[in-house]
């Protein structure tokens, strides 16, 4: 196990290189490329010609491109100084870029709002994990039943309605129509319950989108799972019907579940742009989408890098997960 978890570890040291690489290339090359002027992309269309100028002394922007890409990979670990002329600013490690639009690291911007965010994802995810699972589950041992077609049908709904109308309708009937709840989000150091009512209805929301797709993938796997020939031996042993589905099939449908769940559950953390604009949420998603009207880069390259660390980290404690569930894993 432990030589797994150091393979597993080295892997996500040479993943996380890549990514900041290529979300470098993305931000700073590419458009070069193209032929935009990245120092007006970080000040803004309307900035007047000295203060691009001052930003493009800043970042280094006439450096040779290992320069440039070195100073970008060592400011997120040790931080940055932006200086061009008399005017400095700097930048704390970790440094995820500097608005020049507000005059603000990065890093403490996406600190503010990401508690919103976590917090949303891991309600979510929670929520959708028990009954898409349980769903997914009883679908497949129910097969052809009004409950399997049923349960498929919501399935299909929840994947087909946009989170933009769901959360929308659940507003309109129980804050609006039922006034159960007053619709508005405070922090959790200030209220549990206000922050427990607030949350709510986008946890459902954004639950209802995702427990849909985990119970489709769970009852095609579990389908698929029961009809192996290790479940009809336990079976005739005599074992107990909740042993063979308890102990032997839900390990095996648990590996596709947790990919998924790495995948979608490092994305959200990087922000619920659709749920949290619908509800009011300040998370990054709510950031991001200030940042691209605002055209403030920095804030959509910080929250782009914040992503990419989420899906890589959740990917991590998945592959250590399916070492836990499948001892097999660990001689890959």
């Amino acid at each position: 196990m432990l030589a797994y978890l150091i393979r597993r570890l080295f892997a996500a040291a040479v993943m996380l290189v890549v990514i900041i690489l290529v979300v470098f290339g993305i931000f700073f090359l590419v458009p070069k490329w193209a032929g935009v002027d990245i120092a007006s992309s970080f000040v803004g269309k309307q900035a007047d010609p000295a203060a691009v100028e001052a930003v493009r002394q800043k970042l280094g922007l006439g450096d040779p491109i290992y320069a440039q890409a070195w100073e970008f990979f060592k400011g997120i670990f040790a931080g940055r100084t932006y200086a061009a002329g008399g005017d400095v600013n700097h930048c704390s490690a970790p440094c995820f870029g500097y608005s020049f639009r507000s005059e603000q690291a990065v890093w403490p911007v996406l600190t503010d709002r990401f508690p919103v965010t976590l917090g949303l994802a891991l309600g979510a995810a929670v929520l959708w994990l028990i009954f898409g699972i349980a769903a997914g589950v009883l679908s497949a041992l129910k097969r052809g039943s009004i409950w399997d077609r049923g349960a498929m049908v919501v399935a299909l709904s929840g994947v087909s309605l946009p989170i933009y109308f769901t959360g929308m309708l659940s507003l309109s009937i129980f804050v609006f129509g039922l006034d159960w709840f007053d619709g508005q989000y405070k922090p959790l150091a200030e209220s549990f319950t206000g922050w427990f009512g607030g949350m709510i209805l986008p946890w459902i929301t954004l639950a209802f989108l995702y427990a849909a797709m985990y119970a489709r993938i769970t009852r095609a796997t579990m389908l698929e799972i029961l009809g192996e020939d290790y479940i009809r031996t336990a079976r005739a042993k005599g074992l107990k019907e909740q042993t063979v589905i308890g102990k032997h099939a839900m390990r095996s449908t648990m590996t596709p579940i947790l990919t998924m769940l790495g995948m979608d559950l490092g994305a959200l953390i990087g922000g619920a742009i659709l749920t949290e604009s619908t509800f009011n949420l300040p998370g990054l998603g709510e950031a991001v989408l200030d940042a691209i009207k605002n055209q403030d880069l920095p804030i959509i390259l910080g929250v782009t890098l914040i992503t990419s660390l989420a899906v890589l980290i959740a990917n991590l404690v998945v592959d250590v997960l399916y070492a836990v569930i499948d001892p097999r894993v660990r001689l890959a």
